[in-house]
């Protein structure tokens, strides 16, 4: 975890919780080519590794994230179709990285999310958001659409909600977000937002790392249609799923644990 990052500060405790914190507070944690390619970097090669257990996503500065940069979004006007493709094609798979990132991620927002920053919160395994966080998807005020975090959104709040703001471009609070889906706690202020994230990550630290990985694969495996469409037979998939965690060491240490009313082995690297 020694790399530096130009658009990112990423830190790793002795718990295993790694903090990425988008860090480009001076355009508001906007989105551009660099920032995509370092979240690439990160989720991709990073929070795979054995010492990591959770990792949470938080903004510096008065907000957590604008959207598209300006300048970024004012380069892209200049692009052909095939190198605009390919761009769209990276930040996509950013958010599908983070998506299926096999650590859970909590998400800490506060001030706005707007655009892409929405994005970012509908990859979140739990999100919590502060009472006057803003959000909004944008786009169409623009001419353009939510594409790219578009199966992320809809997965997380479903088509109706998800028709209604992608075609409004509404601003909506903290609360519209709770309700919807798309946060999953509202706290007043970012001291109560640093409580919270605490509390789930003392919850979580608690859990076995390869039993979290493995619901968080159920889940996209069971709410995904490409992916459910790999398990045709959603019965034999879920007992599968079971059985083999039945027989793993750490299956098996967490029941014996539970039975002689001891911790489990892996509470000691928390």
């Amino acid at each position: 975890m020694a790399q530096s990052y130009q658009t990112l500060k990423v830190t790793l405790d002795s718990r295993g919780v790694l903090t990425v914190a988008v860090n480009r507070p001076e355009v508001r944690n906007a989105f551009n080519e660099v920032m995509i390619e370092e979240l690439t970097h990160v989720f991709k090669d990073e929070v795979g590794a054995a010492q990591v257990r959770v990792v949470v996503l938080r903004g510096e500065g008065p907000l957590f994230c604008a959207g598209g940069d300006l300048n970024w979004m004012k380069r892209s006007i200049a692009l052909d179709y095939a190198t605009n493709l390919a761009e769209t094609n990276k930040l996509t798979r950013m958010f599908a990285l983070m998506n299926e990132c096999p650590k859970p991620l909590i998400g800490a927002v506060h001030g706005a999310a707007i655009g892409g920053g929405v994005g970012l919160v509908s990859v979140c395994d739990i999100l919590v958001a502060t009472q006057d966080t803003q959000f909004s998807l944008s786009e169409v005020r623009l001419g353009i659409v939510p594409a790219c975090i578009g199966p992320f959104v809809v997965a997380k709040i479903g088509a109706s909600h998800a028709r209604g703001l992608f075609i409004s471009a509404e601003r909506f609070g903290a609360q519209k977000a709770y309700e919807i889906g798309l946060v999953h706690q509202v706290v007043a202020d970012q001291k109560a937002l640093s409580a919270e994230v605490e509390r789930i990550l003392e919850n979580m630290l608690q859990c076995g790392p390869n039993a979290m990985a493995t619901a968080k694969r159920l889940v996209l495996d069971l709410s995904w249609p490409e992916r459910r469409a790999e398990h045709p037979d959603c019965l034999e998939y879920v007992s599968k799923t079971l059985a083999d965690l039945r027989i793993t060491p750490e299956g098996q240490e967490g029941i014996q644990a539970f039975l002689e009313k001891r911790k489990p082995s892996w509470l000691g690297k928390a």
